[in-house]
């Protein structure tokens, strides 16, 4: 009998499924998401609003959740200062199934997705996972981070586009799992070289940048080829939904509607999305004491002799382990769960309330305390 691995696409063979650690561990700080719970008035706003549908869900949601996006587009407009129509704006279970439907759409069997790493994994999986090749791209000439803050080279990013003529390009600001936001210039320059391509500009964690950052949002007038996709994963404290959207020329997406499954966002789902929208100004008054954590982190961790990367996300890049990985499992060791992402000497560590920076802080010190020891023994 034909074993079923067998049976497996034969380019989906020995690979392994995604996926980060889910411990029960006093501190974990390992997936960026929010460690503030949902508010009580906001839970209640949901309850009401799911009560609302929950007579109907005999019947199918509104395929084209047409509230959602107009509660999306209103969002968009006063927070970044951008006009911003409902038919200017998709979305999808989670910004992983958004940017799916773009690499379902624009990519495929004999077309390229070009990314640059070290960026957010899932660009290549959902690439490589719907046939298309992928391009491992370089952020500077020095891979391994010598670049300061770890930068796209602008020049470099338009010499591989021109090389590779890709049919999707992947850009992240801020970008995971560096932190480190990315200067419209390059977005702009990316985008002239490669003129077949689909730009997308991946800000899910926009909302953490600091003062001064420019959204992609401000260079989607007149470029129907480019595409930011957010998420209320982050900011919203909302990963349990599963909300991702993304804003670009409404011709573009009209051609999603070829590649989305039908009715793919659940009546409950727009209920609940819209009930948070409608209370985010408590949602988002979270994302100021993240901030403030994340800056006590960085600092905090460059007092320990570390080299915490200048960060506009909910995480911090740490830099200085001799062994991130021995690190990583002696902080476990301690309680604290936070991400071995693959750069050498490198950790990525979420911010989280107050407690919980003051245990990760001094979880680190333990750690560098007990390799000090160890290697003056």
């Amino acid at each position: 009998m034909t074993e079923l691995g067998q049976l497996l696409r034969p380019d989906l063979r020995g690979r392994t499924a995604y996926g980060a650690p889910q411990l029960d561990v006093p501190v974990a700080l390992n997936t960026n998401e929010s460690s503030y719970a949902v508010p009580g008035p906001v839970i209640e706003a949901i309850m009401a609003r799911v009560a609302e549908v929950a007579g109907s869900l005999n019947r199918y949601p509104d395929r084209e959740f047409t509230r959602l996006r107009t509660d999306l587009a209103q969002y968009l407009t006063q927070t970044t200062g951008v006009p911003t129509a409902p038919d200017q704006v998709w979305a999808g279970n989670g910004s992983n199934e958004v940017l799916q439907h773009i690499v379902q759409a624009f990519g495929g069997p004999d077309r390229v997705a070009l990314g640059f790493t070290p960026s957010y994994s899932m660009h290549p999986i959902i690439s490589e996972v719907a046939g298309t090749t992928w391009v491992d791209g370089l952020r500077s000439q020095h891979q391994q981070g010598a670049a300061p803050g770890f930068d796209i080279d602008a020049e470099l990013a338009v010499a591989q586009a021109q090389q590779h003529r890709p049919n999707v390009v992947f850009l992240c600001s801020p970008n995971n799992p560096t932190g480190t936001a990315l200067e419209l210039s390059v977005v702009e320059a990316v985008y002239d070289a490669a003129p077949e391509a689909i730009i997308v500009v991946d800000e899910a964690y926009a909302e953490f940048a600091r003062p001064g950052t420019p959204s992609a949002l401000t260079l989607l007038a007149g470029r129907p080829r480019l595409v930011v996709t957010r998420t209320m994963s982050k900011a919203f404290a909302f990963a349990g939904t599963r909300l991702g959207y993304l804003s670009a020329d409404p011709a573009l997406i009209d051609l999603l509607r070829l590649v989305r499954m039908p009715y793919h966002l659940s009546s409950v789902t727009q209920a609940v999305a819209c009930a948070a929208l409608e209370n985010r100004e408590s949602l988002l008054a979270m994302v100021e004491a993240i901030k403030h954590e994340r800056d006590r982190l960085v600092d905090g961790c460059a007092r320990l002799g570390l080299t915490p990367v200048p960060s506009d996300a909910n995480f911090v890049l740490l830099g200085g382990f001799a062994d991130a990985a021995r690190s990583w499992q002696a902080l476990l060791d301690r309680g604290v769960l936070v991400r071995d992402v693959g750069i050498p000497n490198h950790l990525r560590i979420t911010a989280g309330t107050p407690q919980e920076t003051d245990a990760v802080l001094a979880a680190l010190e333990s750690v560098l305390a007990a390799e000090d020891r160890e290697e003056i023994a």
